[in-house]
């Protein structure tokens, strides 16, 4: 079994509820027909794609972009798979019942490409603050679909603490306590700045990291914190981190973003975090959704309150490894 998250809002149109009522998810492109013969491989697809939507491009980028999405939605998924779709502050998990199927005339272009569903919990929505934290952390992706097979166990945890009415347990009332009282910690209590990097790099050592460097002030370009994960124990992969230690007001701004996109850059890293103890401005939000559209960066904005989760839900591994 594979799980995916799945955004159901191209270009603003919400057809979750559409999807919802009629027991379907889709993925948009709908009018670059042909796609779902298997003999194509992903060339061809990302031409389709390119001669349909984005003929007066000079390059692949975006075409290639969409065909990605499209091959993990056709091609990936399959019969019996998770799919968790974000809506508003609340998200819906569905089992994929059918393969892909290309209507040539539905009601909305961007609902094509489809397969059936059952949607679980009786089909009923799922707070997204009742997720826990790295679930929370993958519903923010921007892209269209993105893989979640290893949040399997977090997805069943959703199901199963709100298969009914939520009613309240020690477990749920003990995660939310500790939950603000690290949030309080992370605004009021002994952190500065220097302190605070040296918690994020103590996270991001818990959340599997093999190497965690501390960038020099005097050396810093845009990201404070360089990380190392390996990928199936083999491949690695680095993440760049702005790391601010703000107190709820004022929020992050814009240029952090930027800032953290310079240092991306400069250390040759698509991935990125700014982490906050405080929370994020709606320019902020609207310029890392503008970078992730046009760039192709992958930036996540890691605020207070899902900071404090991850801390409560991970823990903090005083390990240190080499860097």
């Amino acid at each position: 079994m594979r799980a995916f998250v799945l955004r159901m809002n191209p270009l603003g149109e919400d057809l979750v509820r559409a999807g919802r009522t009629s027991n379907w998810i889709s993925v948009g492109w709908g009018a670059a027909s042909g796609l779902t013969n298997q003999s194509l491989d992903w060339r061809a697809c990302r031409e389709i794609v390119k001669s349909t939507y984005y003929g007066s491009e000079q390059g692949y980028a975006r075409a290639g972009a969409a065909a990605s999405q499209l091959s993990r939605f056709i091609r990936e998924m399959s019969p019996g798979d998770l799919v968790v779709v974000p809506h508003g502050n609340e998200f819906q998990v569905a089992e994929v019942s059918s393969e892909v199927i290309h209507l040539p005339e539905p009601e909305s272009e961007h609902s094509a490409h489809r397969r059936e569903v059952t949607w679980l919990n009786a089909g009923k929505p799922i707070a997204r603050r009742d997720a826990r934290a790295a679930l929370q952390s993958r519903m923010k992706a921007r892209q269209t679909i993105v893989d979640a097979t290893d949040l399997l166990d977090d997805i069943r945890d959703a199901l199963q603490t709100t298969e009914a009415v939520q009613a309240p347990t020690f477990e749920r009332d003990l995660r939310a306590r500790l939950i603000g009282e690290v949030r309080t910690e992370l605004t009021t209590g002994r952190l500065d700045s220097y302190a605070f990097e040296q918690l994020i790099a103590t996270l991001l050592r818990s959340l599997g990291a093999t190497e965690v460097q501390i960038v020099p002030r005097s050396l810093d370009k845009g990201a404070d914190i360089l990380a190392t994960f390996s990928l199936a124990s083999t491949f690695p992969s680095r993440l760049a981190v702005q790391a601010k230690h703000f107190r709820p007001d004022p929020p992050v701004s814009a240029t952090v973003i930027d800032q953290l996109v310079a240092g991306m850059l400069a250390e040759g890293v698509a991935l990125g975090w700014v982490a906050t103890s405080g929370a994020f401005s709606p320019e902020a939000v609207a310029r890392k959704a503008e970078l992730e559209e046009q760039h192709g960066f992958e930036i996540e904005l890691v605020d207070g309150e899902l900071l404090a989760a991850m801390i409560v839900e991970g823990g903090l591994r005083t390990v240190r490894h080499s860097g």
